[in-house]
């Protein structure tokens, strides 16, 4: 909060080394700070994940949202998406933030693409 963020969007299964939902999700309360654990399975990627994503960050209120995962590519991938879906970048454009976020997976790259393509809003 005192970084002037709103909302926090952890992409972490609860199964990763060092993942503590229930540890940030209390210290995303305790600063008043709206809190989602949206666990992103990297290696099966699965479109509902990103609804949620993209329903949480249009939320009035949730920018601007602190988003992580454990290395940067999840959140790079998500932020992918929205970029194409909700800002309406091209793939391009898009691609080249989410590269310098830390998208590094072309199969992520393919599957945020591929959802840009079929979830146009």
């Amino acid at each position: 909060k005192k970084m002037g963020f709103a909302s926090i969007i952890n992409l972490r299964q609860a199964t990763e080394q060092g993942a503590d939902l229930e540890g940030e999700a209390a210290a995303a309360k305790a600063a008043d700070v709206h809190y989602y654990n949206i666990p992103f399975n990297g290696q099966m990627p699965d479109p509902a994940v990103a609804d949620k994503f993209l329903d949480a960050i249009t939320t009035k209120g949730n920018e601007p949202a602190f988003i992580h995962c454990a290395g940067g590519g999840r959140a790079a991938t998500m932020w992918f998406i929205k970029r194409m879906v909700v800002d309406h970048w091209d793939v391009d454009r898009a691609s080249q933030e989410a590269t310098a976020l830390g998208m590094t997976s072309a199969a992520l790259k393919q599957f945020g693409i591929d959802y840009a393509q079929t979830h146009k809003r």
